[in-house]
């Protein structure tokens, strides 16, 4: 007899995204007209063309691998040689951050390397994870097998919920108990919210104490806005010991479609064994990548090197712009029109407390039907975030001042 992985059975419904595009689709049958003006402000997803450097690139690309001489088959599974040290002499080195180049690797999504880092952890770790949060980082953990059961608030037993809310910026604060895994996420999603230096420190300092490991999302960090607000964990003294920082092309350069990403596993963080015994990291993701995973494409890491380049960086520099001009817009009708909102300074997402004794999915269902734009419902992300909702920014700017428009007229009581 074959036997199922009983720990999917946990999960609670389905997975945010889907469920939303489960009741979009229910009401565009049942409304079609409804349907010709929906817009969407839900799902993250990018919606601008992707920049020329990048096409330019993937050309080129294309063309060498039409010939015997530029043609390459296989390629290393952790990354391109080329594109391991344009990251690293980018993002961290010409910043005075020391990363070598083979603690890059490279990925088809964080959202993947958040889950899949789970493989090189063991099951004994106490986790932590931010409250509201990004789904993956408790789902993939039910997965695991390294939660109890949901209770009826979606509360799953064995992990510990660091509180984020407004008094403490939607930015958790370490916890009086010991953890050993840490989910952190600045720019944050779904709330906007960034960490600052000192709550980072807090946070490093923490995890050297206790001997814990940080898992640092910094999928959003090209959005940071504000002077001072740290774009890498790497920024802090001491993170190089207990931080594994995951970071994205698909939001800064549009490749939601197109697919890379990196993982930095620094050769300095260690764990424990059973027997109690202190091993490296990095040759145990080194490994996991050499047997799951056969790598990117050559023509799409050439397409993420292009981001690097002037021309590059300068369009990854207006395409955030187009869209944190977005966020201004939007952020502005919905504060207008009498809700309390968080974010959009700093991360494409807006955070809005809703109508005071209205759920976060009656939210979702009232914007839907009466405004006909799609936003994210805050529950879906956590019991923390009930009462939420969160607009994305990522859309043309014509869609964004329509959907302001619509939301600053929406009578919300």
């Amino acid at each position: 007899m074959a036997h199922l992985n009983s720990h999917y059975l946990k999960l609670k419904a389905g997975y945010l995204f889907p469920e939303i595009t489960r009741r979009v689709k229910a009401f565009t049958d049942a409304n079609p007209d409804a349907a010709k003006r929906l817009i969407r402000c839900g799902i993250g997803d990018v919606t601008e063309p992707l920049p020329a450097a990048v096409r330019e690139a993937m050309h080129k690309a294309v063309d060498e691998l039409g010939s015997r001489e530029g043609f390459r088959g296989y390629g290393p599974e952790q990354g391109y040689e080329f594109i391991r040290k344009a990251i690293a002499e980018n993002d961290y080195r010409a910043k005075g951050l020391e990363v070598a180049d083979d603690e890059i690797f490279v990925s088809d999504g964080s959202k993947c390397d958040c889950a899949n880092i789970l493989d090189i952890l063991g099951d004994k770790n106490r986790i932590a994870v931010m409250d509201p949060v990004y789904p993956v980082y408790v789902d993939t953990n039910v997965m695991a097998g390294h939660t109890g059961a949901a209770d009826d608030d979606g509360v799953y037993g064995g992990l510990v919920y660091l509180p984020c809310t407004a008094e403490n910026g939607f930015m958790p604060d370490v916890p009086d108990e010991k953890v050993d895994i840490v989910y952190l996420c600045s720019p944050n999603n779904p709330t906007g919210a960034v960490a600052t230096r000192e709550r980072l420190e807090n946070w490093v300092a923490y995890a050297l104490k206790n001997d814990a490991i940080l898992l640092y999302d910094a999928a959003y960090e090209a959005y940071i806005t504000e002077p001072g607000i740290p774009h890498s964990i790497y920024e802090i003294p001491g993170a190089r010991q207990c931080a594994i920082e995951f970071r994205s092309f698909s939001k800064n350069g549009g490749f939601t479609g197109t697919r890379c990403a990196f993982t930095v596993l620094p050769k300095d963080i260690t764990a424990r064994t059973s027997d109690g015994d202190r091993k490296p990291l990095h040759p145990l993701w080194n490994r996991r990548f050499s047997t799951k995973f056969n790598g990117v494409s050559y023509v799409t890491q050439r397409a993420a090197e292009a981001l690097y380049s002037p021309a590059g960086k300068a369009e990854v520099a207006a395409l955030v712009l187009h869209y944190m001009g977005n966020a201004k817009i939007l952020r502005e009708a919905v504060s207008g029109s009498g809700l309390t909102v968080f974010g959009g300074v700093n991360a494409p997402y807006i955070w809005v407390r809703g109508p005071q004794g209205k759920t976060s999915w009656e939210i979702f269902d009232h914007v839907l039907n009466e405004a006909n734009v799609v936003i994210t419902p805050g529950s879906g992300f956590g019991n923390a975030g009930e009462g939420y909702f969160r607009i994305s920014a990522f859309n043309s700017r014509a869609n964004a001042e329509e959907a302001a428009r619509r939301l600053a007229a929406l009578k919300w009581s």
